[in-house]
């Protein structure tokens, strides 16, 4: 049973006279208990609806087309609240956050249905047989599995969880189903890399096509990890390792299966000074939000839109900044200098922001804060904008991380700010003051 919080006005729900505070019980007689369910059920272009209001049982009757909205509201996205992550996972970023931050930093979700809906990578630990037969039935695709390692114990101990093991079976069983998965391995220096990694490709391998990509990443370290499990960073030699390792692997499956499927993160070429792959490297780049590939997309992006500038448009005469994180630094350096060569009038100032907020060891840039932007840019040439890349924002756009608002900074630094997506092409036109 579900609370309907609102309806859209004028939506079919509305005009069949389904009201705000009736408590919804089924769908097509299947009791709703989520999303997932909601959904899956409200699929059909007949819908039958029993809510309670009050002291009666009332049915509804909706005609519309198969996966068109009715237009319910209710208080959560979820209709349902999250489900916590039950691991102590030796690596875990949120373990290592500063305190002091708002709470919502804290909590650690592990949810399927955030994996459908947001592409949150899930550890399977918190799933029954029941809830895989639930996203089996659903045809809920991809699922995202943060696996680690194909070595049960192992994956125990680096998950802390006693089922963690285990559950590595549900991956068999959605495969044979053939529910579509892509798969992570969070890569912790001398514990799942060398031959358990080797181990760990070779066994995914089983359930190709099924499972169609995996990326592997570093383990993000911060300078808050006291009283935690030591871990050791990766440096230039053992990034260039794994680096060796991914696309021998990925070499091979490439000959047998038509797909690389294995991809190092852009973050281990970097700490590895090792030059990006060119653009087709990647596939269909199914692992981009996990940082594989992202920056080589980047760049695409960039030299396609700089390609179809017109006279007008590189005569743009401007003053403008960027700041960025290290990782980032020299690949917007690069594209900010074949900018400026193209347009003579731009005057671009790009600056790296190192993330003292996390302890000075993390690289990307939507970990970047206020504070730390405020401390690197303060004294600096900003010119008439200065663009930030959105990712540094929660996600309703309103504050980074560390609480300061983006109209706050506005005022530290006396600059206009400027938040762009994560396209190579937005951000020329950015650059260039164009929509």
């Amino acid at each position: 049973m579900v609370e309907i919080t609102g309806i859209l006005p004028g939506s079919r729900a509305d005009k069949a006279g389904l009201r705000k505070g009736d408590i919804l019980l089924n769908v097509n007689g299947r009791e709703i208990h989520d999303v997932l369910d909601y959904r899956f059920h409200l699929a059909s272009d007949r819908v039958s609806l029993q809510v309670h209001r009050g002291a009666d049982i009332i049915d509804f009757n909706i005609h519309k087309s198969t996966y068109d909205d009715i237009g319910l509201e209710f208080a959560t996205p979820l209709m349902d609240n999250k489900h916590r992550c039950e691991n102590g996972c030796i690596f875990c970023f949120i373990d290592q956050n500063p305190k002091g931050m708002r709470e919502s930093i804290y909590f650690k979700d592990d949810d399927s249905r955030l994996s459908f809906l947001h592409g949150n990578y899930i550890t399977l630990t918190n799933l029954s047989r029941e809830d895989i037969d639930r996203i089996i039935e659903m045809h809920i695709s991809p699922v995202n599995i943060s696996v680690h390692t194909t070595n049960p114990e192992l994956r125990v101990k680096m998950m802390k969880n006693k089922r963690a093991g285990k559950v590595l079976e549900y991956m068999k069983i959605l495969a044979d189903a053939g529910t579509k998965m892509r798969g992570q391995i969070v890569l912790c220096r001398g514990i799942n890399d060398g031959t358990e990694l080797d181990r760990t490709m070779r066994e995914l391998t089983e359930y190709y096509p099924s499972l169609d990509s995996v990326s592997v990443v570093p383990a993000g370290l911060t300078g808050y990890r006291q009283g935690l499990y030591p871990l050791e960073a990766f440096d230039e030699d053992t990034s260039r390792e794994v680096i060796r390792q991914v696309t021998d692997f990925g070499d091979e499956c490439s000959r047998r299966f038509g797909e690389r499927i294995f991809y190092a993160s852009d973050e281990f070429y970097i700490k590895g000074r090792v030059s990006l792959p060119e653009y087709d490297f990647w596939g269909e780049y199914t692992q981009i939000e996990n940082g594989v590939g992202m920056l080589s997309s980047f760049r695409h992006e960039f030299e396609i839109m700089m390609s179809t500038l017109d006279e007008d448009e590189l005569a743009a005469e401007r003053e403008v900044s960027v700041a960025t994180g290290e990782a980032a630094y020299d690949l917007i350096r690069e594209l900010a200098e074949a900018l400026c060569k193209k347009c003579p009038k731009m005057n671009i100032h790009v600056y790296c922001v190192k993330n003292n907020f996390f302890g000075g060891h993390v690289s990307v840039t939507g970990l970047l804060t206020g504070r730390d932007l405020e401390t690197s840019l303060k004294d600096q040439k900003l010119g008439e904008e200065l663009l930030l890349s959105r990712t540094m924002l929660r996600a309703e756009g309103d504050l980074f991380l560390c609480g300061m608002t983006p109209e706050e900074l506005e005022g530290l630094l006396g600059v206009k700010i400027t938040f762009t997506e994560n396209d190579g092409g937005e951000f020329l036109l950015s650059l260039l003051g164009l929509e």
